[in-house]
């Protein structure tokens, strides 16, 4: 039957706001600010590097500590769209503030704050923005519409990098004018994100339908608390969705620590420049959209469960040759080709959660959702760090992401006997 003209709006703007708000974790936190930071800014590039991690770390402990309880206020609110653009306008506000960092170390402090922060509000919002799938999708494709959006967010990602580069890194006289003794053409990067996300994030907040409730935000948040305890002992006592959050707590370890960290190691291990860096970022986000769009329309023939397997497997094999490799040219082989790999494996997680969830809690699932992503999020760029820190040695650092994809796939292994059952 014909989608009604109302819900296509629905579902393209849900999908675009992937596309906004994508721009952040790309450019900011993984190619080119977290570069311009270690390499810059930061003592050296190690102590960069860890720094970065730590910083990391910090933010992930507050969305896992915060994220249930807030969960919880807007399921019995129904606020959703209210939370995430409160959390939204938070990152655009710090995005445009980080102007302000100057390759010194005097802005080592101000620098992570800003980036911390911008983390931490990218990551809170992203918990309502999940919670919005099941308000367009029907059950059955919640997959299709889940890889749509992350594909469409990897494309997102590679437009602003691509504008970047063509408007300020290769462009010696920049389109502003910008000073290169300044690096006031990489710190302009902070402000284009901002815009960036602030035109594409208007569809959703006109388009997408929220169900909202009567309740006082003060008895909501009561209530909301009060549910939270009921909420985790179900999912201790269902042992499909707590084997889930716990495998997809430890192999997200591993995708966030290499996500935040991998720019930083294509830079001061192999050498890359701010241009080689966004470009590496271009053709690693279009490999992983396409990975995303692949899965979006295999869905139907490959079960979810078994797209996380395949992706994981995959992600322990390229990652070893990744960091046993010597030539740039390796290195730019097998980085682009992680990315058919890590483009699939978020979106398919997120289907599984969406599919293992009653409808009334789902922003509260979510929030344990993204504490799953989060709680243990500091051990990634912390072990990293700590490697890093004690070998002096990058390479050695980012061997620690294989023990998280490694544990992770055993622990999902167990999991989806159970979900077979289920499904």
């Amino acid at each position: 039957m014909k989608e009604p003209l109302y819900k296509k709006k629905a579902i393209i703007s849900w999908c675009i706001f992937d596309w906004a708000n994508s721009a952040f974790p790309t450019v900011i936190i993984t190619f080119v600010f977290a570069s311009y930071y270690s390499e810059n800014i930061a003592k050296t590039s190690e102590t960069g590097m860890a720094e970065w991690g730590w910083m990391l770390s910090l933010s992930s402990f507050c969305v896992a500590f915060l994220g249930p309880a807030f969960g919880a206020l807007a399921d019995h609110t129904g606020n959703k769209k209210t939370w995430l653009l409160i959390f939204t306008l938070l990152c655009i506000v710090t995005c445009i503030s980080l102007w302000k960092i100057r390759p010194n170390e005097d802005f080592v402090f101000l620098a992570l704050c800003l980036v911390g922060f911008g983390n931490f509000s990218f990551e809170m919002g992203m918990i309502f923005y999940n919670a919005l799938l099941i308000n367009i999708s029907p059950t059955k494709d919640l997959g299709r519409l889940s890889g749509l959006g992350w594909a469409l967010g990897y494309f997102g990602g590679l437009s602003c990098l691509g504008l970047i580069l063509i408007g300020f890194i290769e462009n010696n006289s920049s389109l502003l004018n910008l000073d290169h003794d300044t690096a006031e053409h990489i710190r302009i990067t902070g402000p284009i994100v901002g815009l960036w996300m602030t035109c594409f994030s208007v569809p959703l907040f006109l388009w997408v339908p929220d169900n909202i409730a009567p309740n006082k935000v003060i008895i909501s948040y009561k209530r909301g608390l009060k549910g939270l305890k009921l909420i985790f002992n179900n999912i201790k006592r269902s042992h499909s969705i707590f084997e889930f959050l716990i495998a997809r707590m430890i192999y997200n370890d591993g995708l966030n620590t290499l996500f935040a960290l991998g720019g930083i190691y294509a830079a001061g291990t192999f050498g890359f420049n701010f241009s080689e860096l966004i470009i590496f970022g271009i053709l690693i986000n279009i490999s992983a959209g396409l990975g995303s769009g692949i899965y979006a329309w295999v869905d139907k023939w490959i079960e979810t469960n078994q797209t996380i397997i395949i992706c994981l497997v995959s992600l322990i094999a390229l990652t070893s040759l990744l960091l046993i490799v010597e030539s740039k040219k390796s290195f730019w082989l097998i980085g682009v080709t992680l990315g058919l790999f890590i483009g699939p494996i978020q979106p398919a997680s997120r289907a599984i959660m969406a599919k293992l969830t009653r409808k009334k809690q789902v922003t509260s699932m979510f929030g344990f959702y993204a504490m799953s992503g989060k709680v243990t999020a500091f051990l990634g760029p912390a072990l990293l760090s700590t490697m890093t820190t004690l070998f002096d040695s990058q390479r050695i650092g980012m061997s620690s992401i294989l023990i998280f994809f490694i544990i992770g796939l055993l622990l999902f292994l167990k999991f989806d006997r159970n979900f077979k059952r289920v499904y």
